[in-house]
């Protein structure tokens, strides 16, 4: 079997830290590189913590040298930023965009991106917009294959509190059954099942965009025998 090696952006967040806990476990991946802004403890024999400047080009490129897919599951909130949007687009547009550039020029030819559901650079709404124009940028690298999971109400328990989070998912977990049709992509999914989808799409071989739903990143996780 061909082994990859992979790179995890955002690793410390809710999808992330799954994403950490199962890639050294799939035979697929022989290095799991994981770049941070501060040390962690590396949690397997597979992993390598590379600490990066992601506003140094040189520091970013200098990690993903030799990586040949990015898992890219970085995000933040108004509350971190203290409503600063500007700051808020350098985390969740920034980063990803340059990484996704800065792969390819190490010769990288998978990304695979935590976006949201009802994502759309047009959007009124400011957190659909940004997720929206950055799908668009991270497309427009011309990365060869590009991988979008787009989750509704993420389902998990975070290392950080957030109240207003752990509310919507006690109201939407129950709810979500009811979801179906086309509605059926507002169901709330749960993070480690995301971190799984990101994991099989990153194997796949396909050149192309690929977005996944719901519905799409189930079918992955439980394919139709």
């Amino acid at each position: 079997m061909e082994k990859r090696s992979s790179a995890i952006i955002g690793a410390t967040g809710l999808t992330g830290s799954w994403l950490q806990q199962y890639l050294p476990e799939d035979p697929g991946f022989d290095i799991i590189r994981t770049l941070v802004r501060w040390p962690v403890e590396p949690v397997s024999p597979k992993q390598e913590v590379k600490l990066v400047d992601f506003s140094d080009a040189e520091s970013v490129l200098l990690a993903l040298t030799g990586v040949t897919v990015v898992f890219c599951a970085i995000g933040t909130t108004q509350k971190k930023v203290k409503g600063d949007q500007q700051l808020y687009r350098r985390i969740d547009h920034d980063i990803p965009v340059r990484a996704c550039k800065l792969a390819m020029e190490t010769g990288c030819r998978k990304f695979v991106l935590v976006s949201a559901v009802g994502a759309n650079p047009e959007s009124r709404n400011f957190y659909l917009r940004l997720k929206g124009q950055t799908e668009a940028d991270i497309i427009a690298t011309g990365m060869p294959a590009v991988h979008i999971m787009q989750p509704s109400q993420l389902l998990g328990k975070r290392a950080e509190s957030r109240p207003l989070e752990s509310f919507t998912q006690a109201i939407m977990k129950p709810l979500s059954g009811l979801f179906s049709g086309s509605w059926i992509k507002y169901r709330a999914i749960a993070a480690k099942d995301v971190a799984r989808a990101m994991i099989i799409a990153g194997k796949k071989e396909e050149t192309g965009v690929f977005r996944y739903t719901y519905k799409e990143m189930m079918e992955l996780i439980h394919p139709a025998s």
